[in-house]
Formats: structure tokens, sequence, C-alpha cells
């Protein structure tokens, strides 16, 4: 039977109240003491026993409340703890401050310190390679085009003439607590480092040096210098490469400065032009006179040689002359005849007392295709040949003889 229907129970009122005089909503100091009640009992408390006294039912709420106040710390604590947690990544490095104060440098891999406010982590990266420009700065986005910095572009040569120089320098870091502590801008430090550095060298070197055939070797000098800047200066950083973008001379003299170098260049190739002539015409020139050398001395070797013969061919005819006058001087005649006869076709051949002038046509007498041969008429003109032969053959001989005996004569003075 329902609290409200006739007969029921006055005593089931949901509102606690027997009389219709107590019915209404419920108290709020009665639901929070019941919800305190709740929170104690979970945090291992009992609750209060009574509505409103003050007697046993209070202590042990209160050592309740004290538990979850634990706990709540407990677990406030615990999760500030994880907070400490952090992870550095490879090519990086962790700087541990504590209370601003360097405590240590971690690699990479989790690590865990105390949370902040007490310990912070400053994350360096040491494998990014950063770059430095001087003297220009390249265009970002859309602005792709390189910007000439005047300032830093303008330095002045040794000779005391006025070059634009541009350089760019590659740099990483290479100790994270040097890099944060040490200095207070370390790349600003490396770009006045690097200025200064180009300055000296150039300051140190003409200007036809700088402008042609020093590059690479100022680009070298200026990587030691610059790195040995920022060691002084403990900044952590290290140079990696250094690159001369440009030199050249200014804009307001550029015009001339390139007929100047076009002169240069016009010069270098004429001599080398003359060079490869040079070298083109001496190798024949010398190879000709070598030759004629050769030839001039094979010709001495054959002339000697002939001479030699000649005169060791007359001692052994004289020898046998000495000996048989009369053979030697036959055996001379007919090798004197033959030698004459061999190189004329034609004789013509004058008789002692007569005033006939004979001709003897060889040229036919020997010809294969005459039939008969022609003979002279009388032996009278054949004595007459022979007789004129035999004197020319003597007369030849005489001079030979004499030649030779004047050859031997100077050979042997």
């Amino acid at each position: 039977m329902a609290w409200n229907e006739p007969g029921g129970s006055k005593d089931n009122d949901p509102w606690g109240g027997g009389n219709k005089k107590d019915q209404g909503p419920p108290d709020l100091d009665e639901v929070v003491k019941k919800f305190q009640d709740q929170v104690s009992k979970i945090f291992g408390g009992k609750g209060s026993k009574g509505g409103g006294g003050d007697g046993e039912g209070s202590s042990p709420g209160g050592s309740g409340g004290a538990i979850g106040i634990g706990v709540i710390l407990g677990g406030a604590l615990f999760l500030w703890g994880l907070t400490g947690i952090y992870i550095v990544d490879e090519g990086k490095r962790g700087v541990e401050l504590r209370f601003g104060q360097y405590s240590e440098t971690t690699q990479p891999g989790p690590h865990w310190h105390i949370p902040s406010p007490i310990d912070s982590v400053e994350i360096v990266d040491v494998s990014q390679i950063r770059n430095v420009e001087i003297g220009y700065r390249s265009g970002v986005g859309a602005e792709s085009s390189k910007r000439t910095v005047l300032n830093e572009a303008m330095m002045l040569t040794q000779d005391e003439n006025i070059v634009d120089v541009n350089f760019a320098v590659q740099y990483r870091i290479k100790e994270a607590r040097d890099y944060l502590f040490n200095m207070r801008s370390p790349d600003e430090a490396l770009r006045e480092a690097t200025e200064s550095a180009v300055r000296e060298i150039v300051g140190k070197s003409k200007m036809d040096f700088v402008l042609t055939e020093g590059r690479s070797e100022m680009v070298q000098s200026a990587e030691i210098l610059i790195q040995e800047i920022l060691d002084r200066y403990g900044s952590g950083l290290q140079v990696t490469s250094v690159n001369m973008q440009d030199a050249q001379p200014p804009e307001q003299v550029q015009a001339a400065f390139s007929d100047a170098v076009k002169a240069r260049e016009d010069e270098q190739r004429l001599k080398n032009e003359a060079e490869a002539y040079s070298n083109d015409v001496l190798p024949k020139a010398r190879g000709a006179g070598a030759r004629m050398f050769e030839e001039a001395t094979a010709y001495k070797s054959k002339v000697v040689a002939e001479a030699e013969g000649q005169t060791s061919r007359f001692l052994q005819v004289l020898a046998e002359y000495k000996k048989a006058p009369e053979v030697t001087r036959e055996r001379l005649y007919i090798d004197a005849m033959e030698t004459v006869l061999n190189n004329s076709s034609k004789v013509m051949i004058d008789v002692e007392g007569s005033g006939n002038l004979l001709y003897l046509p060889l040229d036919r007498m020997m010809n294969p295709t005459m039939t008969a041969p022609i003979v002279p008429e009388t032996s009278q003109a054949i004595d007459a040949a022979r007789k004129a032969v035999e004197t020319q053959a003597r007369d030849r001989m005489a001079d030979q003889v004499r030649s030779r005996a004047t050859l031997r004569n100077r050979e042997t003075r």
C-alpha cells in the first residue's frame, strides 16, 4: 500500500517526516553532510553516526580525510614527476639546467630530470648544417635574387685597391654547452669573425691575386683563421666549409677592368700560340740540321773511301808497271780504250799525212739489226784509226798517272 493512500502508514513518508506539517524539500545542509560521509567512506572513514552530535562520530571522519588528502598529494606528486621525462632525438643533445645552472649534457635517447621549476632541459641540434653569408644575402621565396651588402663586400687589398668579395661559410654546433653558455650570440659572433678573417686575408693580398689565381689559397686560409677565432672564443662551433662565391672589382670600374682582363687573356693566348709555333718549328729545324750533318758525314766518308781506293789501285798498278812496263802499258791501253769506246758511239779518225777525216759509225756497227758491218775500205785507214786511239789513250793515261802522283805527294807531305 502506498504511503499516501487512505489507511496507509504515515511513517513511510520519503521525506522522513511523520506529520504533514513537516513535508517539503530536503535540507541543503543534510545533503552536504551526506556527501561528506560518502567521501569519508571512500577514503577509509566510517562516516557520521548521528544527525548533529559532536561525540564519537566526528573523529573517524577527520582521519579518513587526512588519508584522502595524502593520496591526492601522492598522485599529484607522481604526475609532477612524470613531467620530468624527455627524449633526445638522434643528432641532438640535451643540456640539463638546475635552477638555471648547467648540470649535464645528455646523449640521444630517453632521460629523466627533476621536473620544473627545479630542472629544465635545452635541446640543441648538433647535426644541422648552418650557413652564414658575407657580402650578400640570398633571396627567400619569390625574391630569389642575390642582394649585395656593400658594407660587408667592399674590402681593401694590399695594393690599395677595392674589391667586391662574397663568402659563404657552413658550420655546425660542436659542443652544446659552449654554444649555450660561453657566448650571448654565437651565430652573430661567427659572422663577425668571418668578416674579420676575410678582411685580414684580402688586406694581405694584391688585387690580381684575389681576382685570379689566389681564390683556392684564400679559402683555405680563411677556414683555418675563422676556426682559430671561434676556438679562442669558446663558441662551441665548427666550420665545415668556406666558399668564395664571387670576387670582382666595384661596379663603377667593371668595364675598364673587363677590358684589362681581355687584354691579359689576349696576351696569354698569343704567348701560347707563339710557344706552339716554336715547338713546331724547332724540332723540324733540329731534324733538318741533323739530317744535313749525317749527309755531309756520309759524303765525306764516301769521298775519302773513293780516294783511298783509287790511291790503292794506282799504287798496285804502279808496282806492276815497274815489274813489266810493256805489259802494264798494254793493259792500261786496253782498259782506257774500253772506257772511252763504252761512252762514245761515234769516232772521228784523222790519218797522218792525209787530209781525209774518217768517220767510224760504231753505233751502227753495234746495232744487232745490221746484217753486214761496215768495214773501212783500206787498211791504211784502220792503221791510222788505231794510232789515233793509241795516242789518245796514252795521253789520257799519262794525265791519270801525273794526277795520281801529285795526290800521293800531297798525302806524304
